[in-house]
């Protein structure tokens, strides 16, 4: 009976023990999500940054600064922008990736940063699988092919016949878009090599004094050079027709249905943010999106496509990028430098 008697004891203790232990983990699990909810309802308690990685003064930090000063109304917080270019688009990669997750440093960055450097680079200084959250996918900046008026050209065909019968040259800052030139050159037997520009400033000077004829770039300061005559706008990648150039083509409607990579800018923050914070930040952010003059200004007046997806639907978008882009890089055999 003794030895019964002490096993009861023990079985006893043990589930003392056992309940004790549970309602530590009930307990702390509570504190855990009391304090994640307390995050959320303080934040953002002090200034919060935004880091971009383009140069001040560009189009994307034009709209960086307009929605850092919506927030920074809608917060009661000072919000600043630190332009972080460079790098092959990589320093502002890092400077997110190493940035503290508690959701006062927000990331504004184009697909180069977010997907690209992944397959063009041996070496990234982050992991742009598992180093940021995704927030939402803020726009799309359509791009527009535009031939300088000396060529004397109005279409996309006029423009492969002649560069058939004579050398010409082209600029293409975003990724995909040089890639479809290049592929277009090849299957059409162009005669037309790519040239690099360090700034939008550049490009627009070759454009006009004929040195680099033809330009696929963002459209924001082709609209008053279309209407002085000094350019033709040849097609756009969006896949309906801006609004800003409401009488230019589609690739689809000129016969190219391959699917081209857009570029976009989304808004991401440092991994291991809190899932509350992110989503406080996606309500606030789509709210400011959302406003009509905000949208209007700011968006579509400057070729902007407004996105404002969900953290997961822009989860999935960079997924679906980075295997359009993987088979894209594989197809035009680009070597990681």
């Amino acid at each position: 009976m003794i030895p019964e008697l002490g096993c009861n004891r023990v079985r006893n203790a043990l589930r003392v023990v056992a309940v004790y232990m549970l309602l530590v983990t009930v307990v702390g699990a509570g504190a855990g999500w009391m304090t994640a909810i307390t995050a959320a309802d303080e934040y953002p308690t002090h200034t919060v940054r935004i880091l971009t990685n383009s140069g001040a003064g560009g189009t994307y930090d034009i709209f960086a600064r307009a929605l850092a000063a919506e927030l920074q109304k809608r917060w009661g917080q000072t919000v600043i922008v630190e332009p972080r270019p460079g790098g092959s688009f990589m320093i502002a990669g890092r400077a997110c990736a190493e940035s503290a997750p508690d959701g006062h440093t927000l990331c504004v960055l184009s697909g180069e940063t977010l997907v690209y450097s992944e397959f063009l680079y041996k070496y990234a200084p982050y992991d742009s699988r598992k180093d940021f959250a995704p927030v939402t996918n803020l726009f799309f900046n359509t791009q527009v092919l535009v031939a300088a008026e000396l060529l004397k050209v109005k279409t996309l065909d006029d423009l492969i016949h002649l560069a058939q019968q004579k050398p010409l040259a082209f600029s293409a800052p975003a990724v995909g878009q040089r890639l479809f030139l290049e592929r277009l050159i090849q299957q059409k037997a162009m005669n037309m090599v790519s040239v690099p520009f360090r700034g939008g400033g550049e490009a627009i000077t070759a454009l006009l004094n004929g040195s680099t004829p033809v330009l696929f770039s963002g459209g924001l300061n082709f609209p008053p050079l279309i209407r002085e005559g000094k350019i033709v706008a040849l097609m756009v990648d969006s896949p309906k027709r801006s609004p800003l150039f409401p009488n230019v083509p589609t690739l689809l409607e000129l016969g190219y249905a391959e699917k081209l990579n857009r570029n976009y800018v989304g808004l991401v923050v440092p991994s291991a943010t809190p899932p509350t914070i992110v989503r406080q930040l996606h309500v606030d952010i789509v709210a400011v999106m959302n406003d009509p003059i905000f949208r209007q200004q700011t968006l579509i007046d400057r070729a902007l496509e407004p996105a404002t997806d969900s953290p997961a639907e822009f989860a999935n978008f960079l997924d679906e990028d980075r295997t359009s882009f993987d088979h894209l890089a594989r197809e035009a055999n680009i070597e990681r430098q």
